[in-house]
């Protein structure tokens, strides 16, 4: 089934390919279907509802299936913030760099510092039918940066576990245990068990 990403970012389409390998699914990006994406307000307060309104309007402007993402992270002791706020949390222009730094200026003397990566992927047809799948990485939240693969919050996302941040793990490990790869499992599982 040819379905068109709600997203512009090759590097994500690459991801997601392999992640849903041996799914029904056909993933290309609105270039590749010959339409014009169409301009999307993500107005929601929670990962689902953004994923949803991205995932509707591209199957509606498109007259195919679309898939969409919403990822960010959530900090306990900012009360769940960044959240859907994750990609512009210093503001109108920011950068990794600055969403990093302004995270760790809010962390500063904070002892609890657990945190959440968060990702929910939309499937919605034209005709309204959607499909929701979540997957979520539990972490913490370091005192300085540390690694440079990855990008976002990477490298200062430290998994207990592996006593490394996200940054500093190669990208082939990563794949395999980020929030985007268990919400593409959970996706996985949901098509296998209903037609869609």
């Amino acid at each position: 089934m040819i379905t068109v990403l709600a997203t512009h970012n090759r590097g994500k389409l690459r991801e997601l390919k392999q992640l849903l390998a041996g799914t029904s699914l056909i993933l290309k990006l609105p270039s590749e279907c010959g339409f014009r994406p169409p301009k999307v307000r993500e107005t929601g307060d929670t990962f689902e509802a953004n994923a949803l309104i991205k995932a509707k309007a591209f199957a509606a402007a498109s007259g195919l299936a679309a898939l969409a993402d919403d990822s960010g992270l959530e900090v306990e002791a900012l009360g769940g913030a960044p959240g859907v706020c994750s990609a512009r949390f210093s503001g109108r222009n920011a950068t990794d760099r600055t969403n990093c730094r302004k995270l760790l200026s809010a962390m500063h003397g904070v002892r609890r510092r657990s945190a959440l990566f968060r990702c929910v992927l939309a499937l919605a047809k034209p005709s309204g039918k959607t499909i929701v799948a979540e997957g979520a990485l539990k972490g913490v939240i370091t005192l300085e940066p540390r690694g440079r693969n990855g990008f976002g919050y990477d490298p200062v996302f430290r998994v207990p576990s592996l006593a490394r941040t996200l940054g500093e793990l190669p990208l082939w490990r990563k794949q395999k245990l980020s929030h985007r790869a268990r919400a593409a499992r959970r996706l996985k599982q949901l098509l296998e068990k209903r037609s869609f």
